[in-house]
């Protein structure tokens, strides 16, 4: 009888030691379909890489060129960045350093949950790509690259103020906002420059530093728009708040 007992406590511990593998494997698996992992290195994708840079820039860490190489002066601005947020310094940039930097793992082209490509670019669809390339190539053709994410950024911050309509169309469509739409030359097929350039605005890089205007002082007639505010000029542009 005790042979018995004894035979049967060892079948249920062995069942019971399968079970617990079998759970814990289950939940590996799960959450490593749940949390996949996001690192950018010297091997990862420009786009995101150029991402980083335009953070890093904006705030102050680093001062190289948004070029898409993940170079020791990108790394140097990453660890210092994850020294003053209280992060692994590493120089790689993993899910707790993007979390940092607001960067989620939809908004990098190398991740499997990027959005499809009808929805564009971070919300936005490809017809607003497409018009957004249009107005920067139109307005900002001749200007530095910088400049026309610039011109960019400042569709987006009137899309975002109450002041303005609330859609990238309804922006520039407004009467009399853009010269181009006035004279034509929105009409006009926009480069890689300018998608390139619509494209960081609507991933947030924003020069501009939230202006909702911007004038050539050369060219520019109207007295109302040297009344306001100007926060910085990029090129031929003046952009005010």
């Amino acid at each position: 009888m005790k042979r018995k007992l004894k035979i049967g406590v060892a079948i249920f511990l062995a069942v019971l030691s399968v079970g617990c593998a079998s759970a814990f494997l289950i939940k590996e698996q799960t959450t490593s379909l749940v949390e996949p992992t996001a690192i950018i290195n010297s091997s990862s994708n420009s786009s995101d890489i150029k991402l980083i840079q335009k953070k890093l820039k904006n705030w102050g860490y680093y001062k190289g060129s948004v070029d898409g190489i993940y170079g020791s002066q990108t790394k140097s601005a990453v660890k210092l960045f994850q020294k003053r947020n209280g992060l692994t310094v590493d120089g790689i940039v993993g899910n707790k350093t993007l979390a940092a930097m607001g960067i989620s793992q939809s908004m990098l082209t190398g991740s499997s949950s990027k959005p499809n490509q009808s929805t564009g670019v971070n919300g936005y669809t490809q017809a607003d790509v497409q018009l957004l390339a249009r107005l920067i190539h139109a307005e900002a053709r001749g200007e530095s690259y910088t400049g026309q994410v610039a011109v960019g950024a400042v569709v987006l911050n009137r899309v975002r103020s109450s002041s303005f309509p609330n859609t990238i169309s309804g922006v520039i469509y407004q009467p009399y906002a853009f010269t181009c739409v006035n004279d034509g030359q929105i009409k006009l097929s926009p480069n890689s420059t300018a998608l390139s350039a619509a494209k960081d605005a609507m991933n947030g890089w924003d020069p501009t530093y939230g202006c909702l205007y911007y004038y050539n002082p050369k060219i520019a007639t109207s007295q109302w728009i040297f009344s306001r505010p100007t926060v910085v000029t990029i090129g031929n542009h003046v952009f005010a708040s």
